[in-house]
């Protein structure tokens, strides 16, 4: 039977608009890999350091002596070591994730090397628990002061690699005995992370506050600990951490997780416009916990949690539109002697942080701060979306993948992308 020319038209033009379609979704696909290859090469050719850690940026490593006297400060921040484990942790979920799907030899060494990085890190102190913020010049010097925010992506990072296929037995012998090392102490302290050398004794952040990131990573690492150990002390500390009020007539934390990292806006300033590169390990976190809770009434709370952080990563999540690929703005913080040539003894943590608040905006310059809004914090966002496993938000997340030239940028941060991709 022959068609009428009007409806052969509407068929032929129906068909060509889905060839098109089609057409455009692979284009999009094969522009999405493209980009997540991108990120990937300029990360490890540009930013993974000889033992496995994630540098902040391209620069002169610290030297014995800088680390010993405390330059640029005491705590590493605005040196190119200042977040290793935290880099590295958040980021060796995706590594492991990139080695499953692909199954190349290539991958599977990057995330080992990823892992023992994060060995490193809690090695080369004398002090049990205490995990460097990253390795100077000579191998083996670091920062006397390390933090909550390196030390829980420490153990995200190692849960990971150790509850995947990776790793030999050997291998993941010797991780579980670390972790569980590291977790024994904080356990004797209280949940406080130790500092080394001229701060031994000292501790810097911890996991029994009342805020919603507080409360997730707490949950996170006992649980963690018990799925890597099997000792059944740590799955009762959980049940037991979970129907604590951290705060006097406060929320459990199991309700503190239904909040979302909103909650903590009237204590950390910022967040949306900035900071949410701190909050992709509390997602990813969460989403663990989610996947692994059998009683449904916590694991309600926890997907509440999810997807309240999705909701208001959203509009954070649109700064990458405000990213100007050819923008030419001075990254001074590559030369972060001339950057912050200002030092003073530092015998408490109150003088490293009123040094590190030092600096030569002339030499510094402000590229720093743009990518810090406008690709730290959207891929961030993006992070946090895509953990939440809402497909409705995929294309957006896809979109800001897409939008960077990674070859052009300074910092490291960009390894988001692919914790969002993965």
């Amino acid at each position: 039977m022959k068609l009428p020319v009007t409806l052969r038209h509407g068929v032929v033009i129906a068909f060509g608009m889905l060839l098109a379609g089609s057409a455009a979704q692979a284009l999009a696909e094969a522009s999405l890999t493209d980009a997540v290859e991108q990120a990937h090469s300029k990360l490890f050719s540009s930013y993974v350091d000889k033992h496995g850690l994630i540098l902040d940026f391209v620069g002169e490593l610290p030297t014995p002596e800088d680390c010993a006297l405390g330059r640029p400060n005491a705590i590493g921040w605005w040196s190119p070591i200042e977040n290793g484990p935290m880099f590295t942790g958040l980021y060796l979920p995706a590594a492991c994730e990139r080695a499953r799907r692909s199954g190349l030899a290539t991958d599977k060494e990057q995330a080992h090397r990823l892992a023992q990085g994060l060995i490193k890190c809690a090695s080369i102190s004398d002090v049990p628990g205490f995990i460097a913020r990253g390795i100077g010049s000579d191998g083996s010097c670091h920062y006397p002061l390390g933090s909550d925010d390196q030390t829980h992506p420490w153990f995200l990072g190692l849960h990971a690699y150790v509850t995947s296929a990776l790793p030999t037995v050997d291998e993941r012998r010797q991780i579980v005995a670390k972790m569980k090392e590291v977790a024994d102490v904080l356990e004797s302290t209280g949940w406080r992370c130790p500092a080394d050398a001229a701060f031994k004794g000292d501790f810097r952040g911890g996991y029994k506050g009342g805020l919603f990131r507080d409360a997730v990573r707490y949950l996170f690492i006992l649980r963690a600990m018990h799925e890597v150990t099997g000792d059944g002390v740590w799955l009762a500390r959980y049940q037991t951490a979970l129907a604590e009020r951290p705060e006097k007539g406060g929320k459990t934390r199991a309700e503190i997780c239904d909040e979302g990292f909103a909650a903590d806006r009237r204590a950390i300033a910022h967040i949306d416009e900035s900071q949410l590169w701190i909050y992709v390990g509390s997602q990813a976190s969460l989403a663990k916990l989610a996947a692994r809770e059998k009683d449904e009434a916590i694991r309600r709370h926890y997907l509440a949690g999810l997807a309240v952080n999705a909701r208001n990563a959203l509009a954070p999540l649109e700064g990458y539109k405000q990213f100007d690929n050819n923008d030419t703005k001075v990254f001074g913080h590559a030369r972060w002697r001339e950057g912050y040539p200002a030092w003073f003894p530092q015998p408490t943590q109150a003088d490293a942080e009123k040094l590190a608040k030092t600096g030569d905006h002339s030499q510094l310059g402000t590229r720093k701060t743009y990518e810090a809004r406008h690709m730290t914090n959207p891929l961030a966002a993006a992070a946090i979306i895509a953990l939440a496993g809402n497909p409705e938000n995929r294309d957006a997340v896809e979109r800001a993948i897409r939008h960077y030239d990674y070859s052009k940028l300074f910092m490291a941060q960009h390894f988001f992308a692919e914790c969002a991709y993965y």
